[in-house]
């Protein structure tokens, strides 16, 4: 019973140190005192049967932890127990240390260190907390959000990006870049200098430069003659035999020891001598193919190695297998019906693509056996043999085929020397007269005179020829080139391309008035023979004399067909397409044709005038015939199309056009050809012309007062100053509600130096014309100009009170507020005229004056997109991009301006409608306009 105490007691210490509590606390009951034991002292321990300590781990003092099974890993350790490892530091010794940390690494770092003054803290605040349907929806809101601020800076951030990219370029370029130059000088490196250059050296360790090779030991003969009397077969070197021969020949069986000579293959024996002279003769008959005799050294040429290798790679990159297949398939055609053509011509293009050229040849040459009759064969044959075979291959075809043009076109092919190719034509027309192809080719080859010669003879052979014809034509002479041609028409009746000629030849020769019968005869010629005239095909026939200098026919041919084939309600649509496509192609007679015939037909179509006018304004210089034209057009009409067309040309035509306008006046007496014509005359220099113009104008139209603010220009331009005062006078007295008629006499004065009569002026004009924003903006600059800036403001306060929404007036208040008031000013201008242009540029202007570059370009902008017909805007906004733009803002600035073509502005008609400035376009115009503005805002 002791020894049994004894041996339970470490069981009961071993569990007790497994589950973390003493003896007593696992039982619950009386403590179990240990038995009786001979080992124990007679005195007792005071400690023996109490309770463990709080925490008491037996044997911890000696290291020892105890043992845990299966069942109590988990919760049967606690917090306290310690760890498996021996040696941890402090703090990381107990189970509930090692799950404390873990708790604190799960945990948000919240310290000062890891906050961030932009980003916060490095993870989210709540990612402990539970993610709810609220917490995605706010999600996708947020990154939606995000996206869109993305796409806003994309563009911008791109082209940040892109440029400090391309500074990084320039300023850390590419190795590649660095040695570009480099590269460029190799191009000058002549060969010498290329093959002096050394090689450079390997960089790769020793034993990569010197790598072992495998050692390979030769067998003896000895070991191929003894398995040859043995009959076996080995796979394999006996390592006893191999062992053997490595004694030095003590145990190798030798079967030259055990017989009394060499062996003989006649005798079933082997004869190695033998063997090693066959082997040495064949490589000595090797290195003589490929060395020189004398010097020793290697004849073959690498380049040429290489090519018949290149030759000898098969060019198709399919499938092997299916090379297999189609070739069986082929040779199954072949023999099956060896007389189809086709298939012998596939098997030998087939052979050509994978490499195998003489097997095609010799496939090809068997399919000439096989079908003698076949030209494709046959002339597959010649394409797939070389030259001189070639042309014996030819040769034997033209004896089978002594009909075929084709053969006799090729043998001429494989002719080097003109006199065999002409040699071969001739025999091959000697066979085959008939063949136009034939003839051609030997046309070609001739000199003039003999080719005239042999189209005389091909022309009775082929009759039926066109090409032939016209071609004798164009030799003939004049007089024979008509009979040749009569000739042709008598023999082919039914080509539209001999009458073309015919009218051509006789143009070229002057005889222009037989044009128009000659194209005329030609369509009744072609409808009486059955042949339906195609209206696009002889409009292009039109094109093609117009390109070729025969302009008489063209228009004759234009005239003949422009209405063939067309509805007559669609007749004047249809010729508009018809002149823009000739304009496309170059065809500038044609379309002049067609627009000429199209105003016969209607006259009185000021949309057709107009195209004719805008052609001949960007193509020719026959705008005085189209006008001459124009004036019967509408005679009744008081701004017809005759007169519009003179409007529109009166910039382009260089020459003059009075005898226009006067031919216009007696068929349009009505003031606006009365204005034209006085500022055609005035713009020409002749002012004596234009004062007795606008004198007998006057006497008519007394009423028109821009006749008689150009009377009064006139005089101004000659210096006569009281005799314009006098005309701007009697306009005023007869018109007295026109505004400009009242700014010349103020302007006039003004210039004279009167200014108290200037302002007398525009009072009166303020009261005959009440809430006119112009005479009141005239009355302001008027003060201005005079220094009398108070006065000024207090006239333009009583003119914003008369005419509240003037767009000029508001604009011109801004500036001539002090620069801190501007921007108030501004912003009532906006409130007041918030779609204005005039407001709009005063405000693009204001921040110009700021230096603000890239809101002012907006307003800018805005304002030419309001309104485009403003050049003073587009003026402005090109000096703006002068200064402050690239070239390509700038050339689009000018572009937009020529396509809108502006026509208002103060600046912009001062400058369009000088008198020296006529001829000049819209791009002309707008720098010549900006160059004269000046930055005083």
């Amino acid at each position: 019973m002791a020894s049994t105490g004894a041996k339970q007691a470490p069981k009961i210490v071993s569990k007790t140190s497994a589950g973390g509590t003493g003896a007593a606390g696992a039982s619950g009951g009386p403590p179990i005192m240990p038995l009786a034991s001979p080992l124990m002292g007679k005195k007792k321990k005071p400690f023996l049967g109490m309770p463990a300590p709080l925490g008491y781990v037996p044997g911890l003092g000696r290291g020892a932890t105890g043992f845990t099974t299966r069942s109590d890993i988990g919760p049967a350790r606690d917090a306290n127990d310690p760890v498996d490892d021996r040696h941890a530091p402090p703090g990381k010794r107990t189970v509930g240390d090692q799950m404390k940390k873990n708790q604190d690494d799960d945990d948000e770092d919240l310290n000062d260190t890891n906050y961030d003054e932009f980003n916060g803290y490095a993870g989210s605040l709540f990612s402990s907390g539970p993610y709810e349907k609220d917490d995605e929806e706010a999600d996708a809101i947020y990154a939606a959000l995000d996206k869109r601020m993305d796409e806003r800076r994309k563009e911008r951030r791109e082209l940040r990006e892109k440029e400090e990219i391309e500074k990084y370029r320039m300023e850390r370029p590419k190795i590649q870049q660095q040695f570009s130059d480099l590269k460029r000088k190799l191009a000058e490196v002549s060969e010498e200098e290329w093959l002096s250059i050394p090689e450079v050296g390997d960089a790769r360790n020793k034993r990569q430069r010197n790598p072992r090779y495998e050692k390979l030991t030769p067998v003896p003969d000895s070991f191929f003659s003894k398995h040859l009397q043995s009959g076996e077969n080995h796979t394999s070197v006996d390592p006893l035999q191999g062992s053997c021969l490595n004694l030095g020949g003590l145990n190798t069986p030798y079967p030259g020891s055990m017989t009394p000579g060499l062996m003989t293959p006649g005798t079933g024996e082997l004869d190695m001598r033998k063997i090693g002279q066959a082997r040495n003769t064949l490589m000595d008959m090797r290195l003589s193919q490929v060395s020189d005799s004398v010097s020793g050294q290697t004849v073959v040429d690498p380049k040429g190695y290489l090519t018949d290798l290149n030759s000898m790679i098969p060019t198709y990159g399919g499938d092997i297998s299916d090379i297999k297949k189609a070739r069986l398939l082929l040779k199954s055609v072949r023999e099956t019906n060896p007389h189809h053509p086709p298939a012998w011509i596939a098997s030998a293009r087939l052979e050509e693509v994978t490499g195998k050229l003489q097997v095609a040849r010799n496939l090809i040459m068997k399919g000439t056996e096989m079908c003698p009759k076949s030209e494709d064969v046959w002339l597959e044959a010649a394409r797939l043999q070389p030259g001189d075979t070639a042309k014996a291959v030819v040769a034997q075809a033209v004896r089978h085929l002594p009909q075929s043009v084709r053969i006799y076109i090729r043998a001429a092919e494989l002719e080097t020397d003109v006199r065999a190719k002409k040699r071969v034509l001739r025999k091959a027309l000697e066979n085959v007269s008939k063949s136009v192809r034939l003839w051609k080719t030997a046309v070609e080859l001739e000199e003039p005179e003999d080719a005239r010669i042999m189209l005389s003879r091909a022309v009775e052979c082929c009759p039926t020829s066109v090409e032939l014809w016209l071609a004798l034509a164009r030799l003939e002479t004049y007089e024979n080139a008509r009979r040749v041609l009569n000739k042709a028409r008598e023999n082919i009746p039914t080509d539209r391309h001999i009458w073309i000629t015919a009218a051509k030849l006789e143009e070229a020769n002057g005889n222009t008035q037989m044009v128009e019968k000659i194209i005329d005869r030609a369509i009744t010629s072609l409808r009486a023979n059955g042949v339906e005239i195609n209206r696009e095909q002889w409009i292009q026939d039109a094109e093609e004399c117009d390109k070729a200098s025969s302009v008489a026919t063209c228009q004759a041919v234009i005239r003949a067909v422009i209405g063939i084939g067309i509805e007559e309600e669609d007749r004047k649509h249809t010729w508009m397409e018809d002149a823009e496509s000739c304009v496309a192609h170059g065809a500038l007679e044609c379309a002049r044709a067609i627009y000429a015939h199209a105003l016969q037909v209607f006259p009185s179509k000021k949309s057709v005038w107009l195209r004719a006018a805008y052609f001949e304004k960007n193509h020719g210089t026959r705008a005085r015939r189209l006008l001459a034209k124009a004036r019967s057009s509408a005679p009744t009409a008081r701004v017809s199309s005759g007169l519009q067309v003179f409007h529109r040309l009166c910039r382009s035509v260089p020459h003059r056009l009075t005898d226009v306008s006067a031919k216009l006046l007696n068929h349009h007496s009505v003031c606006q050809v009365f204005m034209k014509s006085v500022k055609l005359e005035w713009v020409l220099g002749n002012i004596e012309a234009a004062q007795e113009l606008c004198t007998e104008a006057l006497k008519h139209y007394e009423d028109f007062p821009k006749l008689w603010m150009m009377r009064g220009q006139i005089e101004e331009q000659c210096e006569n100053m009281d005799k314009a005062r006098e005309a701007y006078n009697q306009g005023l007295k007869k018109c007295p509600h026109s505004v400009p008629l009242w700014l010349l006499l103020s302007h006039l004065e003004e210039r004279v130096g009167q200014l108290t009569r200037a302002r007398a002026i525009l009072e009166k004009a303020r009261l005959k014309n009440p809430q006119t924003a112009e005479l009141w903006l005239e009355s302001v600059r008027l003060e201005y100009r005079a220094g009398l800036k108070n006065i000024a403001n207090t006239l333009m306060a009583k003119a914003l009170q008369e005419c509240p929404n003037s767009g000029i007036l508001w604009a011109e208040a801004v500036f001539l507020e002090a620069r801190p008031q501007r921007k108030t000013k501004s912003v009532d201008a906006l409130k007041k005229c918030e779609h204005d242009p005039h407001v709009l540029l005063a405000v693009a202007k204001l921040f110009w004056s700021e230096r603000k570059i890239t809101k002012s370009r907006e307003w800018f902008l805005r304002t030419v997109k309001i309104e485009p017909d403003l050049g003073d805007a587009w003026a402005f906004f090109y000096k703006f991009e002068l200064q402050h733009g690239t070239e390509e803002q700038q050339e689009e600035v000018r572009k937009r301006c020529e396509n809108a073509e502006p026509r208002h502005g103060e600046l912009w008609c001062a400058e369009s409608k000088h008198v020296l400035n006529w001829q000049k376009k819209t791009g002309e115009i707008l720098a010549q306009v900006a160059s004269k503005i000046k930055n005083t805002f």
